[in-house]
């Protein structure tokens, strides 16, 4: 069940079938010069989706902006602050409570470290306020690289790479720009930097040349299939 899609008495109704929740965090980033800005929104949209022709289960509307600390320099990237985004997660999962949904799935297609860490700690401090709260928080990417271990070929496959490449190829292939150079960065251990394009010049990290749209299909039914487990679990969770 898509909310933005639903009326008032649809939503209503829906409570009476399912109180599960998949909320689809993305970003606006860089995906080399191949894939479009919206990458890691629509691959998150879409297994959300895909879950819900499943079983029942709400699905949020996305939130396209995340935290981007690597690639906030790179052309089109539109990073938001940790601060930001830890408030509009508690305040979404705070107005979905208040309508009736316990079981929280922060699914983000977007995998940066530090975003991660925001929607981890958004989550910690949801599940201290709200004493019926189940809440799992998951990266896309988490999923496709443990399920699709066997068909990815790529060592450390991250961004723009093998992975995302076969799922835009697959799910909205009028929208892959051909495809672009392997490329791996190598930041500098420990050290912060400002230029950030230097280390990192065509923001793509793995080998989108080992893409294909069979691929792509392979592993989101195989994210679809981790993710249903998990909400499996989350519902069926009890931590006290």
């Amino acid at each position: 069940m898509l909310i933005e899609h639903l009326t008032m008495e649809e939503f209503a109704a829906g409570l009476e079938r399912t109180r599960t929740v998949l909320v689809p965090f993305g970003s606006t980033e860089e995906h080399g010069s191949h894939l479009p800005l919206d990458t890691d929104t629509m691959q998150a949209i879409d297994v959300g989706r895909a879950l819900a022709r499943q079983r029942p289960i709400f699905i949020a509307p996305p939130v396209h902006y995340g935290v981007c600390r690597s690639t906030f320099d790179h052309p089109g990237t539109l990073s938001i602050s940790t601060e930001t985004l830890k408030a509009l997660t508690i305040d979404i999962v705070a107005a979905l409570y208040r309508q009736g949904l316990r079981y929280f799935i922060l699914l983000s297609g977007h995998a940066g470290g530090t975003h991660m860490a925001t929607l981890t700690d958004a989550g910690e401090v949801l599940l201290q306020r709200y004493p019926e709260l189940r809440i799992a928080v998951v990266s896309e990417y988490q999923l496709a690289a443990e399920s699709g271990r066997e068909l990815i070929e790529t060592a450390g496959d991250s961004h723009a790479g093998e992975i995302e490449t076969s799922r835009i190829m697959h799910a909205r292939p009028e929208l892959v720009k051909g495809t672009a150079p392997a490329e791996y960065p190598a930041f500098p251990k420990g050290l912060l930097v400002r230029d950030k394009r230097r280390f990192w010049p065509g923001g793509v990290w793995g080998d989108p040349g080992k893409a294909s749209a069979e691929k792509g299909a392979r592993i989101e039914a195989l994210v679809v299939r981790e993710l249903r487990t998990l909400v499996e679990q989350l519902e069926a969770w009890q931590d006290s």
